[in-house]
């Protein structure tokens, strides 16, 4: 693919090509490192603290959107356009992202503080919750510059190494027998290498200095224009998580601990699906204007996805009892079960995640928030009656009806948008 991209006439393609096969390396890599860390705490810690661990790493994802103010489809477009200096609208999208993260994290851990939550739940949070100052305001708002260049390869490498460097991290704590309370530091650790790496490498890029500067029209701007695809984006993650939210209140903390084990695989196999849309999003949705072609494309892509989807279940349901065995040891066998039911959500998840690709090509910020709304009070009502007669499996029940309306809703705007 490289070569492909250096015999190419246009640049621009070039860097696209190029930057494709770098973001396809680091989420591969993510995966994997994700996959060999949970293995590791899941047989350290035991289900039962194993279950805090993931609730906890819930709580932060459920509480992480709430720093995604001025998001990249708002930033990078703006940077494109160069309504005003770079080094000014880079720092007031920093300042902005600063403030909101800093609120969040001083809540998080005032609530840990007053006992919201289990106490290891808090001290594991605690720690956790600290990437949040560093991944949106940092990390963020860089990396929203090299998209701006088609130029990602600096934040996915660094993010490649950053995750091999905490992999190992782990690995030592864990021969090292860590108290679990401590581990969350190393996620907050390996946040704050990634954002000082990147703004060195930004700084080296401008002569030696930080050029960024505060305008406080824009960002009053920036607060204002993506709040309503932050609403959206709140909304998804919270219907993601939803199901671990709300079983925690049924279930003990190791009942908890083997969902989330399934549902971590499950997880990164749902993000192939959306790895895949992403990757064929330029050349076949977004570059489409004629509508005829568009909804052929669509279709043919939906139905590619469906399938690819529902053979990997496929192989994934006859080999659970394997795999979780082999990656969580013999105390998790109980989630083989889980895990053979949910691997059949990444089909729902999978034509969402193409039919969402029209909502994003036509940037539909209300039809975005209305859909994950829908799923997420669909998804609440099918838990709340499921959860108390089929326990795990209803969260997974709740999930399924979440992404079948989130997939209708886009099937009907493409409808109504796209018309031949």
């Amino acid at each position: 693919m490289l070569s492909l991209a250096r015999r190419s006439a246009q640049p621009e393609v070039a860097r696209a090509l190029a930057n494709l096969v770098w973001l396809g390396l680091e989420r591969l890599t993510q995966i994997a490192v994700a996959i060999a860390i949970s293995g590791m705490l899941a047989r350290y810690f035991g289900p039962d603290v194993f279950g805090k661990w993931q609730y906890a790493n819930t709580l932060l994802l459920v509480l992480a959107p709430i720093t995604w103010v001025c998001g990249a489809e708002i930033l990078v477009p703006t940077i494109v356009h160069r309504p005003a200096p770079l080094g000014t609208m880079l720092g007031s999208a920093f300042v902005l992202r600063l403030s909101v993260s800093a609120a969040a994290l001083l809540l998080t851990w005032g609530g840990i503080a007053a006992g919201l939550t289990d106490p290891l739940v808090g001290a594991m949070l605690a720690g956790l919750a600290l990437t949040m100052v560093f991944r949106e305001p940092f990390v963020g708002t860089i990396n929203a510059w090299l998209q701006s260049m088609t130029y990602s390869k600096p934040q996915l490498l660094s993010s490649m190494v950053t995750a091999l460097l905490k992999a190992g991290l782990v690995y030592l704590c864990v021969r090292a027998t860590l108290a679990p309370a401590r581990f969350g530091w190393l996620w907050a650790f390996e946040a704050a290498v990634i954002g000082a790496v990147l703004l060195a490498y930004y700084i080296r890029r401008h002569g030696g200095t930080l050029d960024w500067r505060i305008d406080r029209t824009l960002v009053r701007h920036f607060a204002s224009a993506g709040g309503v695809f932050w609403l959206g984006l709140i909304c998804m993650y919270l219907f993601l998580k939803l199901d671990r939210l709300m079983l925690e209140r049924t279930i003990s903390f190791a009942d908890l601990g083997r969902y989330s084990a399934a549902q971590q695989l499950n997880e990164n196999w749902i993000a192939l699906a959306l790895m895949l849309a992403q990757t064929l999003a330029p050349g076949f949705v977004y570059r489409v204007q004629e509508a005829a072609q568009l909804r052929r494309n669509i279709l043919r892509l939906t139905v590619l996805t469906a399938a690819l989807m529902a053979a990997g279940a496929l192989v994934l349901d006859l080999l659970a009892g394997v795999i979780i065995r082999l990656v969580f040891g013999p105390d998790y066998t109980g989630a083989a079960e889980i895990f053979r039911w949910a691997v059949w959500l990444s089909v729902p998840a999978g034509i969402e995640a193409i039919g969402n690709l029209a909502v994003l090509k036509y940037q539909a910020k209300f039809v975005l928030l209305a859909k994950w709304l829908l799923a997420l009070l669909i998804a609440f009502s099918v838990n709340w009656l499921a959860i108390p007669r089929f326990g795990a499996y209803g969260a997974l029940i709740g999930l399924a009806a979440g992404y079948i309306a989130a997939a209708s809703v886009n099937f009907f705007y493409l409808r109504y948008r796209v018309r031949p």
